[in-house]
């Protein structure tokens, strides 16, 4: 029986006290030592921005990768080693900034990854610009007069581009957000698991208070998560997307089992992980090119 200190990192969180990043992570080790996951038999790779921080806090491996490439970095290794869980971690500026591109074509593809993005609708790293999910009017460092575009929505951006299982978490709600990151680590295929991880220092607009008064958990309003027509109605319900909507749901949104993931389709995968295949080279040349790592 693997305890939670199993996953802890030696290396302290450095992230500002009250950061929504904190419960994220705290939600992440339970939900590896309620899985009982091996910590060696778990990879997490981020891009950069302050929840990228993310692999260093855990123990087990980690890849802190560039900015906008945690998906390709974990697409690559899942595709070595399927056997590994592989969770990739990064923030809004990071997923759906400068790295949209490999979001979209992994949920298409369908690969067996888990993907939290601590959504804080700021750029905090940098000290507080607008983000791609910052609201229309939010004033900025880099937008003092107020955000003149709309926000992307990342629970219908991954609805349209495949995903097959789509969920927000919040921060304020450590529970909740622990059994969704169990049920995205345990499907097989793509899962998104997007944060409402609030920014204490750069946004004094989506704070835990402004997200506590308006949050609410799918599970306890009956939403069926097989039914895809019920997710889009939810996915645009948040008064950023709809004057009308006062609330913002939380839980899993969509779910669809049985899919195959690419992993099932991809013929090179056939004989096993790339990790446990021959090389089919002569031995002195194997040993000649794996000498050349050392």
């Amino acid at each position: 029986m693997l305890e939670l200190d199993a996953y802890k990192g030696e290396i302290k969180p450095t992230w500002c006290p009250g950061c929504g990043d904190f419960a994220v992570l705290n939600a992440t080790l339970k939900a590896l030592q309620s899985l009982q996951i091996e910590p060696w038999n778990v990879l997490t790779v981020s891009g950069i921005g302050c929840s990228s921080n993310f692999p260093h806090f855990l123990s087990a491996y980690g890849f802190h990768g560039i900015h906008g490439r945690a998906i390709p970095v974990a697409s690559g290794a899942k595709l070595a080693n399927p056997a590994l869980t592989v969770i990739a971690t990064g923030g809004d500026g990071d997923g759906f900034g400068i790295g949209c591109g490999h979001f979209v074509h992994a949920m298409r593809r369908n690969l067996d990854l888990t993907y939290v993005v601590m959504d804080n609708q700021i750029y905090g790293l940098t000290t507080g610009q607008a983000s791609p999910t910052s609201e229309m009017g939010m004033k900025t460092k880099s937008t003092p007069e107020g955000v003149i575009e709309e926000p992307i929505n990342p629970i219908a951006l991954a609805l349209a581009s495949g995903a097959t299982f789509v969920s927000r978490g919040f921060s304020g709600d450590v529970k909740g957000l622990t059994e969704i990151m169990v049920a995205a680590i345990q499907h097989k295929g793509f899962s998104l698991v997007d944060v409402l991880s609030p920014c204490v220092t750069y946004n004094k607009d989506n704070t835990y208070e402004w997200f506590r008064a308006r949050v609410y958990r799918l599970d306890k309003e009956g939403h069926d998560p097989a039914d895809i027509r019920k997710a889009w109605d939810r996915a645009v319900e948040w008064p950023a997307f709809d004057s009308s909507k006062e609330r913002i749901p939380t839980g899993i949104f969509y779910r669809k089992e049985g899919k195959p993931s690419y992993e099932d389709l991809e013929p090179a995968l056939k004989a096993g992980p790339l990790t446990k295949q021959p090389l089919g080279l002569p031995a002195d040349l194997q040993k000649k090119l794996l000498g050349d790592f050392y």
